[in-house]
């Protein structure tokens, strides 16, 4: 990372509504064997977007051998793409951590079920 990429505090506000924007697209994307998207599963890890609009996402999926994978990349980067400003999304695809049931927002226990 270069000093040009690091993001001044103007540059944060500026992309705020972007980075809120991108949120509910990846919120359109859902797990193919669980009714619920992708975010709140606690599939996405890392979430940056550079001065540049574009959109670096590192995710994993609750299991490694994910029959359905490569479809829901290809949905999450086309529905990320088609955000206004978006210039481009890069994804990384990553097992490191592995996944748990403890990565799951609020809203997902709830949907699964799942409340404490």
């Amino acid at each position: 990372m270069t000093e040009k990429d690091v993001l001044t505090p103007e540059d944060v506000k500026e992309l705020q509504p972007l980075y809120s924007n991108v949120i509910m697209a990846i919120k359109q994307v859902y797990d193919p064997e669980i009714p619920v998207n992708i975010y709140d599963l606690g599939l996405i890890y890392e979430l940056n977007i550079s001065k540049e609009k574009e959109v670096y996402i590192k995710m994993t999926f609750t299991a490694p051998n994910c029959p359905m994978a490569d479809d829901v990349l290809a949905e999450l980067q086309r529905t990320v793409e088609d955000v206004p400003e978006v210039k481009s999304c890069e994804i990384e695809l990553t097992f490191e951590p592995p996944w748990d049931r403890s990565m799951l927002s609020e809203e997902a226990k709830i949907d699964l079920g799942m409340e404490d």
